[in-house]
């Protein structure tokens, strides 16, 4: 479990791909203090630390995940969003996140607004009945608000500090980013339809 504030931005120095696994080599500021097996969020996608130094760590991300997130459209020098997992008695600053992407999204609109950003997503495969006004989303391991929704797309505001320690500050027009909805929302739709 994790609360989508991220701790560390890591740099992808290799990929190794075994199979339909891929191997990813990351260099952060956390690495050396992981372990092997413990869980950690790259951007937003729970994968267990298989090996670890003093300045990297490898994870492995297996077929059903590079089809279902963005692991498998990165590249050597791509940043990574990193979270460890929360630890009973932390403060829950972000919102409850599971590490499960739902679906990918498309950046489609970037734009700088008087200090802050607001960035707009598109996919045909948006669920809107887990979007809600101001309700949270996370977005590449990334709590955030909701600040406009419709048919097919949303829209985030994003301030200086996450800008600026996220890989939002490198994200492109036409990249794609994975999507958690919130758990709660999911629960709630679950039992409604049954």
């Amino acid at each position: 479990m994790f609360t989508g504030i991220v701790e560390s931005v890591g740099n992808i120095k290799a990929i190794e791909i075994e199979g339909d696994n891929h191997h990813f080599t990351i260099s952060s500021k956390i690495s050396k203090e992981l372990k092997i097996d413990q869980s950690v969020s790259h951007n937003g996608v729970c994968l267990t630390v298989i090996s670890q130094n003093n300045s990297e760590h490898v994870v492995t991300a297996i077929h059903e995940t590079i089809q279902k997130t963005n692991m498998g459209n990165l590249e050597v020098g791509q940043l990574l969003n990193l979270e460890r997992c929360l630890k009973i008695g932390d403060r829950l600053d972000g919102h409850m996140v599971q590490g499960h992407i739902d679906d990918t999204i498309e950046c489609s609109e970037i734009s700088e607004e008087n200090g802050s950003w607001r960035i707009r997503f598109k996919s045909k495969n948006i669920n809107d009945r887990l979007i809600v006004s101001k309700g949270s989303l996370c977005l590449n391991g990334v709590s955030l608000t909701v600040a406009n929704s419709g048919k097919g797309f949303v829209e985030v505001a994003i301030i200086p500090y996450t800008y600026e320690n996220t890989n939002f500050r490198k994200l492109k027009i036409g990249e794609f980013v994975n999507i958690e909805y919130d758990i709660l929302g999911k629960y709630i739709l679950k039992n409604i339809k049954h």
